[in-house]
């Protein structure tokens, strides 16, 4: 189940990059891309070392997470970055849960 929740917000985070670009954004595709694969990377790293791979995963949704604060802070605008800052929260306090476990 956790590799489930993972790979669905990493795949989420690509496809808003995609959708990001559809509407004229090509740093939108990168940034998505980019950070999707990071979180799928800590979902393989997972299958490695546990410890290590929620750390890195802890790391990345809170830059994350402060990555969407800055830009619904500049855009003010609910939707995508407090969309996206919802729901990265939820997934920080996810691996947050599981960092101390």
């Amino acid at each position: 189940m956790t590799n489930i929740i993972l790979i669905t917000y990493g795949l989420f985070l690509i496809l808003g990059g995609f959708l990001g670009f559809k509407k004229g954004s090509k740093i939108s595709l990168i940034v998505g891309a980019v950070s999707g694969a990071l979180v799928l990377l800590g979902v393989w790293l997972l299958t490695i070392s546990s410890h290590p791979a929620w750390i890195f995963l802890t790391c990345l949704t809170a830059f994350l997470s402060l990555s969407f604060i800055i830009r619904l802070i500049k855009t003010r605008k609910l939707m995508p970055s407090g969309m996206l800052l919802l729901i990265t929260i939820a997934v920080l306090v996810f691996c947050c849960t599981h960092l101390n476990a």
